[in-house]
């Protein structure tokens, strides 16, 4: 028989990846828009990655695809478009130093290589797996299961849901 703290730890290594291809297919979005169509395309990205997580209830395409949702962690609605610009600022301030030709590009290379690491440095340390961009803007990851309860319809507080579940029945991803 297979020890819980294994299976547990396995699953929250398993929503980690899964996260990480999520942002990598927004990102490549994103480099798409950004290349093929520079400097419009890149104005584009940086609007498209600043709203994405606000997106079809807090999704953004890459979550979409992978099965994931935003949520605030005030309220526990979808994730808002001050949020989702918010939660994405680590990606969002390198791009825009690339919209300078040449020395915003270099620029914007050696920041964004310090943030990349400190976003999965905390995504993987910590033990609520939020990113950097989660913690500066309230906001969680959560599996986007179609049977839940609107939590937005939901009369009581987000937090007294959680408060009466068990630990055990709780998952933050």
């Amino acid at each position: 028989m297979m020890k819980k703290k294994y299976l547990l730890k396995s699953s929250f290594n398993t929503s980690r990846l899964t996260r990480i291809i999520a942002k990598f297919i927004d990102l490549f979005i994103v480099s798409v828009l950004a290349i093929l169509f520079y400097p419009l395309g890149l104005l584009l990205a940086i609007f498209y990655l600043g709203i994405s997580d606000s997106l079809y209830g807090g999704q953004s395409l890459g979550k979409r695809l992978m099965g994931f949702a935003v949520i605030s962690l005030e309220d526990g609605k979808p994730c808002s478009t001050k949020q989702s610009v918010i939660r994405n600022l680590p990606f969002l301030i390198p791009m825009i130093f690339a919209l300078i030709p040449l020395w915003g590009w270099i620029f914007s290379s050696i920041l964004l290589i310090p943030l990349v690491i400190l976003e999965l440095y905390l995504l993987f340390k910590l033990d609520s797996t939020h990113r950097l961009g989660d913690v500066m803007a309230d906001t969680t990851v959560i599996a986007d299961d179609p049977n839940r309860v609107d939590l937005r319809k939901n009369k009581e507080s987000w937090f007294e849901g959680q408060k009466k579940m068990s630990p055990c029945n709780r998952s933050i991803m």
